[in-house]
């Protein structure tokens, strides 16, 4: 799944206790950037190699990027293997 709307990345961050600084970091992106993401609150904008980026920082976080009909977030499962 992929990050659709910035209340959906303000989420995850604070699901997992991120500041903006922690994602841009993990995302290796500037810290404006993602400001620039999380502004307002509709569909994110960013070019699609950047959002990419964040996703992964995501999903190497522990995360799962939901979009079931809406926008969401949890932590992912443990596996059970």
């Amino acid at each position: 799944m992929s990050l659709t709307i910035s209340r959906q990345m303000k989420a995850a961050r604070a699901l997992i206790g991120w500041e903006q600084k922690d994602l841009a970091e993990a995302a290796g992106v500037a810290i404006n950037t993602i400001r620039r993401m999380e502004a307002g609150d509709g569909p994110i904008k960013a070019n699609a190699e950047t959002l990419r980026k964040v996703e992964r920082a995501f999903i190497e976080a522990g995360l799962e990027l939901l979009n079931h009909g809406a926008p969401g977030v949890r932590i992912r499962p443990a596996s059970t293997s």
